[in-house]
């Protein structure tokens, strides 16, 4: 089977959001999704005021993780997908009347449920003729007193299914490198996280992914995207490096342009050619030759302040 089929297979559609068709990851309680949990609202607010205020000024995708049964008429009406929480994972006759309502379903993994128990659920959605489910990865309760990520059953889960992945960074954007690099499809943040954690998701995301996960676009529009995030991945090595290559200039005996080793940079175009053997050491040359000069003048500049 060809990548753009497994791809089109896997995606899921989240009224405008895609999921795991190739696209960049997304970030669920950022930019790219909104989602709302009516189980703290319990009791005190009705599900269509609580939908209606997480729709006021928002008109990109919204998911909605109801308390029970009754909430699916206002959801089914106001939003764009389902979150089947991770305590409620189990709960046959919720999932089943989830799956009935015809949105995508997000299938959140119960603190103790194994990778059999959550794929299960998917399956019981399919059965229930709703075959949009994204599974997503909570974490199990450990020693330390919260939840960790698995992210290895999180790959699992999407190797097993073919089904999209998330994993529930909670309000701590710190692990979205890890879930990324692991084959996240998605970042899912809790529902009140501070717009600081989540363009740190964000920032992640687009970084990480542009390194780790090749992207096939089909129109120009996409490539020119795609193009930009590697290019903003560019940007932050490259910081990095006139960083790096500063802490240098400050320890050597003798700094600056008079203390380039070009044997040594030599060495580097050509280690730097096995990994991009279309540009080969020819091409590459004049590249890192710009790179290390703009590092010693940043450092040049540095030094005089």
């Amino acid at each position: 089977m060809s990548q753009a089929t497994q791809l089109g297979r896997r995606a899921v559609r989240i009224g405008t959001l895609s999921i795991g068709d190739g696209t960049p990851v997304a970030v669920i309680g950022g930019d790219d999704a909104r989602w709302v949990s009516l189980r703290g609202h319990h009791g005190r607010s009705s599900a269509d005021e609580v939908i209606g205020k997480a729709r006021a000024g928002w008109a990109g995708p919204l998911l909605v993780e109801p308390f029970s049964a009754a909430d699916l008429g206002a959801i089914a009406e106001n939003a764009d997908g389902v979150v089947i929480g991770a305590a409620w994972m189990q709960d046959f006759r919720l999932v089943q009347a989830v799956a009935r309502v015809g949105l995508p379903v997000v299938v959140q993994r119960g603190q103790a449920a194994t990778l059999e128990e959550w794929l299960a659920i998917a399956d019981y959605c399919a059965a229930e003729g709703n075959d949009q489910v994204v599974l997503c990865e909570s974490g199990s309760r450990t020693h330390l007193g919260g939840t960790t990520l698995d992210l290895a059953l999180m790959r699992a889960a999407a190797e097993r299914s073919g089904r999209p992945v998330l994993a529930d960074l909670g309000d701590d954007p710190a692990l979205a490198p890890a879930a990324v690099a692991a084959g996240a499809d998605g970042l899912l943040l809790s529902c009140g996280v501070t717009p600081e954690a989540a363009e740190a998701a964000h920032e992640a995301a687009s970084v990480v992914g542009a390194l780790v996960r090749p992207e096939a676009p089909g129109s120009v529009g996409a490539a020119r995207a795609a193009i930009d995030r590697v290019d903003a991945a560019l940007a932050t090595l490259l910081e990095r490096r006139i960083a790096l290559a500063g802490t240098v200039q400050r320890l050597k005996p003798v700094g600056g342009f008079r203390g380039r080793d070009m044997d040594r940079e030599r060495r580097l175009v050509a280690a730097m050619a096995r990994r991009a053997p279309s540009l080969g050491e020819a091409r590459l040359a004049p590249v890192m030759n710009a790179v290390i000069e703009a590092g010693l003048r940043v450092a040049e500049e540095d030094s005089r302040r």
